[in-house]
Formats: structure tokens, C-alpha cells, sequence
């Protein structure tokens, strides 16, 4: 089946399927449409949970492992799948297909990718979890929808908007949906009432320092790594996990290989200077250092490998930014 946010609520009212498939770039709405996949799977019984990190085709013979092995604990497990790039490859696609044809009554799939390209949308593994489970696309909320959205967001934890603040709030997130909800949830803490005017939002923003994961992903897009930097040590300082960071990290830099291969600009985001500024100096940057530095960065994460993701990441900000030595600015914040 297909299903789509509106319908994933009650279609979770009942059992829930043996498979699901989210995809899309819109991190707030994949991660709550997860959170609540996971809670309903878990309250069904399937307590245990595993993490598989999708990176090369190996990785996709420890699913396989995972999927036949019993849970030590004698309890029912949900298999997760992160595949960021969305492109599992013909051995993924065909571990996927084997897996879903007839997937134990001990596992429940979970599967969360980026946006799908349409010639991905017909694959063999896209229809087998749609045959076996349920594939939930998530679209980008539409710029004509946002105030709804926003004002529909900010009922919900009981904080009620005036036209200008809601205005204010839409133009100064910028149709990023985790900044708009971040910016709630602050002046839900701060706000004296449940009502919020223009003054009160503008005051709440003007004192917000939080740095989030886009600014993060912008400036190193746009070579500014004396800002980038100073966002990096503040996400840090923040407890933001690392894991957020870099992906935003990661995300950019493959999106300026995809320019340079491909001559395209991406067509998932809105226009970016810094797009423009990161496709100037595409030739000249070393694309497998940085790919090697965002493998081990994730390792670090993981325990895997010895040292400081965050200072790995600083140096991944440096070298895609076309320079060699990190500025007089610490990944650590004050």
C-alpha cells in the first residue's frame, strides 16, 4: 500500500504492516513519521530494535544475518534500514526483494531513504514494500501551505499566532520545517501566555542563538568556514547529535559531486548561492578525501574507529571550503 502523512495516522490505529519504506529530504516530517512507526511497532510486541547504516554492498549481508537470527532476548525485533543516498544498488535491490517475499513473523522492516527520483519509484524493491508493507513518500510542505502548517504546528503545543507574528516566523525559518518547529517550541517556553503578537515572536528570535543543522550544511556549501565552524561548535555545545551534523555535511558535498557530474542543480531544494559558490570550486576539490573523512567521521559516531567526529568534521569543512588549514576558530564552543 501507499500511504500518505494524513493517512498514516489511522492506518497505525490498527496492526501494523510487516514492512515500511519512508522516504523524502524533509527531516522533521520523515523523523516523526518514524517515531511513530516505531512506537506502534513496539507497543504490537516488537520490542527489540536494530540500526543497520547502509554503506556498501557487504553491509547488506549483516541485514540478512540480522533477519534470520533470533533475538537473544527472545523477543520480537524491529530491522531498521538507513539509506541515505536511496540507492541500494542491484545486490541491495535484490537482498530487499528476497527479504520482503516472505519476511519472518519475528521482524518488522523499517526502511528510511532521501527523496526518491521517479525512475526509482517503479523499482523492484519500491514495489516490494509496497506488496509486503507500506511505502510512505514525504513531500516538502508547499510555500502556499506553510502559514497553515505553521499555525496548525503551534495549536498543537497550545500557542496561538497573530497574522504578523506568523508572517514574521514563516519568512524568518524560510520553509525550513525543523527551524519553524524549533522556533515554537522556544517561544512556548518563554511566551507569558498562549497568545503570540509580532513583538513577542521578534523578541524570541532576535535572542535565539541556536545554530541548526541547514545553516550548518549552507555554510560549508558556501566556503565559509569561519561561520561554518562557529555553527559546528555551537550544535556541539548544544548536544546536537553528531550524527545530524554530519549528514547535513554529507549531504552538500554530495550534492556538489551530483552538480559537477551531472550539470544540474538540485532540483529538491530551493536555489542556494552557496550552490553556486561550491560548483566554482568543485574541480579543484579532492572528492575522495572527503568522502574517505565522512566515512570516518560515521565510524567515529559508531565507536568504531578512534577519535573526535567533531574535529573530524571541522577538517571535512576545511578541505571542502578548498583550503588547507583550519582558521584560529575551535570546533569547541566557550
Amino acid at each position: 500500500m501507499k500511504l500518505t502523512l494524513d493517512s498514516l495516522r489511522s492506518h497505525l490505529s490498527g496492526e501494523p504492516a510487516r514492512a515500511y519504506l519512508v522516504s523524502g529530504d524533509e527531516a522533521l516530517l520523515v523523523g516523526e513519521a518514524a517515531d511513530a512507526i516505531r512506537a506502534r511497532v513496539k507497543r504490537a510486541g516488537f520490542e527489540e530494535r536494530e540500526v543497520h547504516f547502509i554503506e556498501r554492498v557487504a553491509d547488506w549481508e549483516n541485514v540478512r544475518a540480522a533477519s534470520n537470527n533470533l533475538s537473544l532476548f527472545g523477543s520480537r525485533k524491529l530491522i531498521e534500514l538507513r539509506l541515505p543516498s536511496g540507492k541500494p544498488g542491484t545486490g541491495g535491490s535484490k537482498a530487499i526483494v528476497e527479504l520482503l517475499e516472505d519476511p519472518s513473523p519475528d521482524n518488522v522492516y523499517l526502511m528510511l531513504t532521501g527523496k526518491l527520483e521517479r525512475e526509482q519509484n517503479n523499482s523492484s524493491w519500491v514495489k516490494a514494500f509496497e506488496t509486503a508493507g507500506a511505502w510512505l513518500p514525504v513531500w516538502p510542505v508547499e510555500v502556499s501551505k506553510l502559514p497553515q502548517w505553521l499555525r496548525g504546528r503551534a495549536q498543537t503545543i497550545g500557542l496561538e499566532l497573530d497574522d504578523d507574528a506568523l508572517r514574521f516566523i514563516v519568512d524568518r525559518t524560510e520553509g525550513n520545517l525543523l527551524a519553524a518547529q524549533q522556533e515554537l517550541e522556544k517561544l512556548k517556553l518563554g511566551a507569558s501566555g498562549t497568545r503570540i503578537d509580532l513583538a513577542a515572536a521578534q523578541a524570541s528570535l532576535a535572542d535565539s542563538a541556536r545554530f541548526d543543522v541547514f545553516q550548518l550544511g549552507e555554510a560549508a556549501l558556501a566556503g565559509e568556514v569561519t561561520r561554518a565552524l562557529r555553527i559546528l561548535a555551537g550544535l556541539r555545545s548544544e548536544g546536537v547529535e553528531p550524527t545530524l551534523a554530519l549528514w547535513a555535511l554529507s549531504r552538500e558535498v554530495h550534492s556538489t559531486w551530483g552538480t559537477m557530474q551531472e550539470g544540474a542543480a538540485r532540483g529538491w531544494q530551493r536555489p542556494s548561492p552557496g550552490l553556486e559558490n561550491a560548483k566554482r570550486r568543485a574541480g579543484k576539490l579532492p572528492f575522495a578525501r572527503l568522502a574517505a573523512r565522512i566515512s570516518r567521521a560515521d565510524r567515529m559516531i559508531k565507536g568504531q574507529h578512534r577519535g573526535d567526529a567533531w574535529d573530524e568534521m571541522a577538517l571535512l569543512i576545511v578541505e571542502f571550503a578548498g583550503r588547507r588549514t583550519l582558521p584560529l576558530t575551535s570546533t569547541r564552543a566557550a
